[in-house]
């Protein structure tokens, strides 16, 4: 559903953030895409996405190439990025009724759907409040919901749990089986790898721009015996600490 091959991006003249990228999601799977800052994650889902244009390489989303049938695309898929501060002078309600209007969801779909997943993440009260009044997480939730409304295939989320309290978190990881046990696919950016531990079928770790890992925690594991996941993150990107806590790389 989701298949990404050889993707490059160069910034400035030389800079490569990321290097040769492939991967690929099929249905009934959950990947978790695991790195330091900097290491290229976003860059890689804002190629999927068809944010950025790569430099190099191809991203195909539901059989359709982001590049070349970009409409069709993102038809099928969601997205929430790493941002949730956009068109804060709407309401929550307007913002969901703009992003359903682009994706031409009918007024029934609305009808049962925002309101099932307003109140799965507690905002259903909020929903007419403008979302500049909105904490940081209430706007997360509203991201999400947003992004939903149209329920495409595959979802595609960048730091989805971020600002999210526990309760909302929960449902967010609830939603994201269930979509995944339907037969269709999610791949999310995460740092915390107990998440990507518990929920994933598969995670893929990255550092400057490049593939360390993919594969299933239970391979990863076995690999590095006496070594928790935490540990052995750290040790594939090169990481060290000294007895007083500061990073050696």
């Amino acid at each position: 559903m989701i298949q990404a091959s050889h993707l490059s991006m160069i910034y400035g003249k030389d800079f490569k953030a990321v290097d040769d990228m492939s991967f690929s999601i099929g249905k009934g799977e959950i990947v978790g895409f695991a790195g330091p800052n900097g290491a290229g994650k976003t860059t890689v889902i804002r190629m999927l996405t068809g944010i950025l244009k790569p430099a190099g390489g191809s991203a195909v989303i539901g059989g359709y190439d982001i590049v070349k049938q970009p409409m069709e695309a993102k038809a099928s898929f969601a997205y929430v990025s790493d941002n949730p501060d956009l068109l804060l002078q709407l309401t929550g309600l307007e913002y969901i009724n703009f992003v359903a209007d682009i994706y031409h969801v009918s007024e029934e779909d609305r009808k049962r759907r925002v309101p099932e997943l307003a109140e799965r993440f507690g905002i259903l009260d909020s929903l007419k409040t403008r979302m500049r009044e909105y904490s940081h997480g209430m706007r997360q939730k509203l991201m999400i919901i947003a992004a939903l409304v149209h329920n495409p295939p595959a979802w595609i989320l960048d730091e989805p749990m971020t600002g999210l309290d526990p309760s909302a978190a929960y449902e967010l990881k609830q939603m994201m089986r269930e979509h995944a046990n339907a037969g269709n696919c999610v791949l999310f950016s995460t740092h915390v790898l107990e998440v990507a531990e518990k929920l994933c079928d598969h995670i893929i770790i990255m550092n400057h721009g490049h593939s360390l890992y993919q594969g299933t925690v239970e391979d990863l594991s076995a690999a590095h015996p006496g070594q928790d996941l935490e540990e052995i993150f750290l040790d594939m990107i090169n990481y060290r600490s000294d007895d007083d806590g500061e990073e050696i790389k």
